[in-house]
């Protein structure tokens, strides 16, 4: 497989029924505990508290996804996943997949975007903090293998 261009552009989509193997896949690839399963992901593709969207690039389909949740009487959507394919790390993808999420909780009248991340997810942390999210607590052992969490916000303007 050949590398993506740093300078490809990202595309953001929402995703379809059609992606749904290669959801479940990436899923399966970036994650070793607390994965979303195929029946999950199905759910969460006709939900209306939910949005998954999907990332792409110089016709490469599916570089990467975000889930992102609404729930009713908040103004508060949480960030629940965002992955992307080993090949598209550092190539914009996820500030792409970001930008989309934060753009879809402004439409449903979000004033507030939340997300938990590994503690030791290094990268992933200096993308949300390099994109304006504040640290704002820290669960222990939050994730399903004992890892634990930072909790970042940020305000939607």
């Amino acid at each position: 497989m050949t590398p993506m261009p740093a300078t490809a552009a990202v595309r953001v989509r929402r995703a379809e029924l059609s992606d749904l193997d290669d959801l479940v896949a990436l899923e399966e690839h970036s994650f070793a505990t607390d994965r979303l399963s195929r029946a999950q992901y199905r759910r969460h593709l006709d939900s209306e508290t939910a949005q998954v969207l999907v990332a792409s690039a110089n016709h490469r389909r599916f570089l990467g996804t975000a889930v992102v949740f609404f729930r009713k009487g908040t103004q508060v959507a949480r960030l629940y996943s965002i992955a992307t394919r080993a090949e598209a790390r550092g190539k914009g993808v996820g500030s792409a997949l970001l930008d989309a999420a934060e753009h879809a909780a402004r439409r449903r009248r979000c004033k507030v975007l939340r997300l938990e991340v590994r503690t030791d997810n290094d990268d992933a942390i200096r993308l949300y903090e390099r994109l304006g999210y504040q640290r704002i607590g820290h669960y222990a052992r939050y994730y399903g293998d004992g890892a634990d969490a930072w909790r970042y916000e940020k305000a939607l303007a």
